[in-house]
């Protein structure tokens, strides 16, 4: 058996949840088993489960036995300090976090359907096959291939419109606001688009609206909110956005930055976090009324003026803080705001 296969049957829920407990016997209850993370760091993010009478937020760690957890080493990883369920096939130990109390552990052995247990091992049993679904594919004949990439273009659809529903009904009805949560998401990409989202999430928009007028204070907060002021860095420009990002916070009673911070592993330099954040900090800073311009253009070339902000005179010459480079423009390209238009087309 492989950990992906726990993967899918957590993430799909395919398992009995009829009186579920953990394994020290407190009842469980699952909201919402979180988005799957496919980058280093636990495997599903902002997982929503209730323990006892607790309910809990944070992410799901999922091994085969709860001893993975030590040969991995992650009780001495802080990306992990923020696991509140491990997910394993066999509980064969219990496991600690810093502060010496116990990861609430969930057992699957016993709870999954012995029929998808054998299709998974059939799928990935030994042959000559091409890919492992190979001898299934004279069962499906082209109304059902047709029917199935349909029924995903809506699920698709569907996916994104309760999205937006969803941000409209926390934004309280404004669409400013909303545009301001999906455009966060969409400029994080696949990799720190839930990271981005969290971020836009816990900023007030009308923060956003009166540091509008000043990119430099809409960089500070937004890179601040993200954690990536949190080091000590020996650069004039990151101290300055440091101090400043002190101050707002204080100002604007901004809270801690998130939990789950953006990140750089595996990226092309154009899409770290950081150039996306002064990006998106620069496009606001231009107007906080984004939404308004929007639906006002008339044509595509309208909406790549809106987004073409350049960014401060810092990032011209450096990816992150501790590295410079020869100077080189980033503005956004029009290959990345046509990915902007088609991902927040309900909205535009």
């Amino acid at each position: 058996m492989r950990e992906e296969f726990l993967h899918y049957i957590w993430q799909f829920q395919k398992f009995d949840k009829t009186e579920l407990k953990t394994a020290a016997g407190e009842l469980l209850h699952i909201y919402h088993p979180g988005t799957h993370n496919l980058d280093s760091g636990p495997d599903f993010f902002t997982s929503k489960i209730k323990i006892g009478d607790q309910l809990w937020a944070g992410n799901v760690e999922i091994h085969l036995k709860s001893s993975d957890w030590y040969a991995h080493h992650h009780e001495t990883d802080s990306a992990y300090d923020n696991v509140i369920l491990h997910v394993v096939w066999d509980h064969d130990t219990d496991i600690f976090r810093k502060d010496e109390s116990i990861i609430p552990s969930l057992e699957l052995k016993g709870k999954i359907d012995p029929e998808i247990q054998q299709n998974y091992l059939d799928l990935f049993s030994k042959g000559n096959e091409w890919i492992n679904c190979e001898k299934y594919f004279p069962n499906f004949d082209n109304f059902d291939i047709e029917s199935w990439l349909t029924r995903l273009y809506f699920e698709r659809l569907e996916e994104k419109t309760k999205l937006i529903f969803d941000l409209l009904k926390q934004s309280k009805n404004d669409w400013e606001a909303t545009l301001f949560k999906l455009l966060a998401k969409n400029f994080g990409l696949n990799k720190n688009g839930d990271s981005f989202l969290s971020l836009a999430n816990s900023i007030d928009y009308e923060v956003i609206r009166k540091l509008s007028n000043d990119r430099f204070q809409l960089e500070a907060v937004l890179l601040g909110k993200a954690g990536l002021l949190d080091e000590d860095v020996e650069e004039n420009y990151f101290k300055s956005l440091k101090n400043e990002y002190e101050f707002m916070q204080k100002k604007f009673s901004l809270g801690l930055p998130i939990e789950t911070k953006p990140v750089f592993f595996r990226l092309r330099p154009d899409n770290f976090p950081t150039i996306r954040l002064a990006q998106l900090a620069a496009v606001f800073s231009r107007s906080a009324s984004v939404f308004s311009v929007v639906i006002k253009a008339k044509s595509k070339n309208e909406i790549y003026d809106i987004f073409s902000a350049e960014v401060s005179e810092f990032w011209t010459t450096h990816y992150n803080f501790r590295s410079n480079h020869k100077p080189k423009p980033k503005r956004l390209s029009k290959s990345f705001i046509d990915l902007l238009i088609i991902n927040s087309s309900f909205l535009f």
